[in-house]
């Protein structure tokens, strides 16, 4: 969330901002609202001193005129502690979706076509052969059944098997390992977290649709990724400045609902309830300059990543109507799949400022001790089985075999460099 002052301050740009990632507030509201709440909260700290003074004057003498104005008081005081709850429910309602700016940088548009190319990395494959999607690769070799995964789990169900299972967990070792040789602490993360995380990192109260909810506990979710435990982790804390940047890294089985991609990648392995992520984040100063160079550093790793995995890719600009109310600046990572004949996001790096360390109350103390809150960013190191997609239709071969990317072979059982169709 942003600072109300910067808020009272910055009315038309948080008013922009709003419009342009397709966020209908009050902002204007908002700020009489929050006058309100100052000027009740006067009121009632006004009546309490004058209701004090009375009680101790009470305690030497019993004054039934003293009785009859205490009541009175407590009266009115209840009466504006009602106002003043319901007036801080109606402020924060507006409040907590008020969205981050963005960077200069940062195109404007309504949705994934106003997105900008920064750069395309690799040449798209050239096959002197009809070739097949990732479906038909894994039913044909045996590494995927999403019939039964349909009959198990339902609507996008789906079970890796063999090498298909293999090979995910040889690309979830190899990312991890990755990471955490560029000097990120590993965690491995609760997957069942407080509704509060949800909103310390932003998911809340936008998007409670695509969140798995416990039945039998009022406030236990399924967490879609560990960016929420991670950050969850530090929430109200005051970290030493000599300990910043803290780089974490955490590998989690990740569960969304998808409930806003109805009719979107209905088939396969591209949009599915349940995945396994390797995340990586960093809590700084409050420095713009800093954060970006940590952003560049995240983002290089994913990078580094495709390259070694030698796939195809393009870095995207993410535009304010294609990016979450928190970000402040994003760039996704989108790898070439012959089956959609373009590119699909398979990662995403976002620099959110000071906006879920508000929300989480993660500070630090500067030199002259003041508090300030840090700035936190996130970087999808890699997905699976999204990932897996790429891998098997940019590696496939004419006889319907699908080499495995040579940095994975050693992450394989037997250091296998091949899937090849069973008899």
């Amino acid at each position: 969330m942003l600072d109300i002052k910067f808020i009272k301050e910055n009315i038309d740009l948080i008013k922009n901002t709003c419009e342009s990632k397709g966020i209908k507030l009050d902002v204007e509201k908002l700020v009489n609202l929050d006058e309100q709440k100052r000027q009740l909260q006067v009121k009632i700290e006004t009546i309490r001193a004058k209701r004090n003074e009375i009680n101790d004057r009470m305690k030497s003498t019993r004054d039934d005129d003293l009785i009859k104005q205490s009541k009175i008081l407590k009266d009115e005081l209840n009466t504006l502690e009602e106002s003043f709850k319901t007036t801080t429910d109606d402020f924060e309602s507006i409040y907590f979706r008020v969205p981050n700016v963005v960077s200069k940088n940062t195109p404007i548009g309504k949705d994934s076509e106003s997105n900008v190319i920064i750069k395309t990395v690799g040449n798209i494959p050239k096959f002197n052969f009809i070739t097949k999607d990732h479906i038909e690769l894994g039913l044909a070799l045996n590494i995927l059944d999403l019939e039964k995964g349909t009959k198990v789990h339902g609507f996008r169900g789906y079970y890796l098997k063999n090498e298909g299972a293999m090979l995910h967990m040889a690309i979830l070792n190899y990312a991890f390992e990755k990471v955490i040789k560029k000097g990120f602490q590993p965690f491995i993360t609760p997957s069942l977290v407080k509704g509060f995380n949800f909103f310390g990192s932003g998911f809340f109260p936008y998007l409670k649709d695509e969140v798995y909810k416990i039945a039998n506990d009022e406030d236990t979710y399924l967490a879609g990724t560990s960016e929420l435990s991670l950050l969850g982790y530090y929430q109200n804390e005051i970290i030493d400045p000599v300990d910043l940047p803290i780089k974490v890294c955490a590998f989690s089985p990740c569960f969304r609902s998808e409930a806003g991609s109805y009719g979107k990648d209905t088939k396969g392995l591209y949009r599915i309830h349940e995945f396994s992520k390797i995340e990586q984040v960093v809590i700084c100063e409050n420095n713009i300059e800093k954060s970006h160079k940590y952003f560049e550093e995240m983002l290089s790793v994913s990078e580094e990543i495709m390259k070694e995995l030698k796939l195809p890719y393009r870095v995207v600009n993410l535009c304010t109507g294609d990016m979450g109310a928190g970000k402040y600046y994003a760039n996704d990572i989108e790898t070439y799949m012959p089956s959609r004949n373009g590119y699909g996001e398979t990662h995403s790096c976002s620099n959110l400022t000071d906006w879920q360390a508000r929300r989480f109350n993660i500070r630090f103390k500067d030199s002259d001790s003041n508090k300030n809150y840090c700035f936190a960013l996130n970087n999808t190191i890699v997905a699976s089985p999204r990932i897996l997609i790429a891998i098997l239709e940019n590696y496939q071969q004419k006889d319907g075999s699908v080499k495995i990317p040579k940095v994975l072979q050693k992450y394989m059982p037997k250091k296998i460099s091949i899937i090849k169709r069973k008899k």
